[in-house]
């Protein structure tokens, strides 16, 4: 009997001092948690002693804790970009905004010859549309990132996109680049929709006419049931750094942003190639810059 006693009494003292060790452990863990919303950090929680039950506690805790830090994180991260992304949306739209502005000012002096005024009208005519392209790029690629851009799903002959858009841009081209193309006769038809895929190469020709020099060349092949198109110029002021980063969009080499790329062009072409499913990569050799897409046949 009295063995029995002492077995049930150092069984209870064992009960108890394992009750009081997980309080401990719950109540040291909640001040940690208290501590931790109040300095904003996510450093994981730590047990007073050792205990199994606690111990998986703890760790569900810490895994919500480093969940919580990454969305935060996260957060930043987004803000952070939407900020730049507004700032540099002012900046493109408030330079043309400026010179048209300054050039209707102009306007106003009644000394102005004829000749004067015309060319004044003109280059607000070509700012004008500067601003309206921009404003049109902004609201294309916030509808390709909404999944809101109309697809259409055809056979489209590559090589009939190309043609037209060379000729369309032939005289400017000539006076940009020694120009060289290769497209196979038997180049098989892709899978696409023949406007977003025209105005895919539209924003590649420009993109070359803007920063490129020296020479252009178009090649296109097909293999594994792809067709693939390359465009490539010379005099790309770009790195190896800026190669990762040429299809995000507002990214410019121009860090002050004095020039007129709003680093939407591309953008667009990788956004709609991937709505055709296709894809494009970009490539730097010297100083040759191709971006090279794929399209399913």
């Amino acid at each position: 009997m009295i063995l029995a006693v002492l077995l049930l009494t150092v069984l209870c003292v064992f009960l108890l001092l394992r009750i009081y060790a997980l309080e401990r452990n719950l109540r040291q863990g909640a001040s940690q948690l208290k501590n931790r919303k109040a300095e904003g950090s996510a450093a994981p929680l730590r047990l007073a002693a050792p205990n199994p039950a606690a111990e998986e506690l703890m760790a569900q805790v810490n895994g919500l804790l480093r969940e919580m830090e990454d969305q935060r994180s996260d957060f930043r991260n987004r803000e952070q970009a939407l900020r730049r992304q507004i700032a540099n949306v002012s900046h493109d739209l408030r330079t043309p905004l400026t010179s048209i502005l300054g050039y209707l000012q102009l306007l106003e002096k009644e000394e102005l010859s004829p000749e004067e005024r015309r060319e004044y009208l003109s280059t607000i005519e070509s700012r004008a549309r500067v601003l309206q392209g921009l404003i049109t790029s902004f609201y294309d690629l916030s509808r390709l990132e909404a999944g809101e851009y109309p697809i259409l799903r055809e056979k489209v002959d590559l090589r009939e996109v190309l043609g037209e858009l060379l000729a369309a841009y032939y005289d400017e081209l000539e006076a940009h680049f020694d120009v060289t193309v290769d497209l196979p006769e038997d180049l098989p038809q892709v899978w696409g929709d023949r406007a977003a895929m025209t105005r895919v190469y539209s924003n590649l020709l420009r993109n070359a006419m803007e920063h490129g020099s020296g020479t252009l060349s178009i090649s296109a092949w097909s293999g594994n049931g792809e067709v693939s198109v390359r465009v490539s110029n010379g005099g790309a002021e770009l790195t190896d750094e800026d190669l990762p980063h040429v299809f995000d969009r507002f990214y410019t080499t121009d860090k002050t942003r004095s020039g007129r790329n709003t680093g939407l062009g591309l953008a667009i072409v990788k956004a709609l190639a991937y709505q055709m499913e296709g894809r494009a990569e970009a490539e730097l050799t010297g100083d040759q810059f191709s971006i090279i897409l794929y399209w399913k046949a």
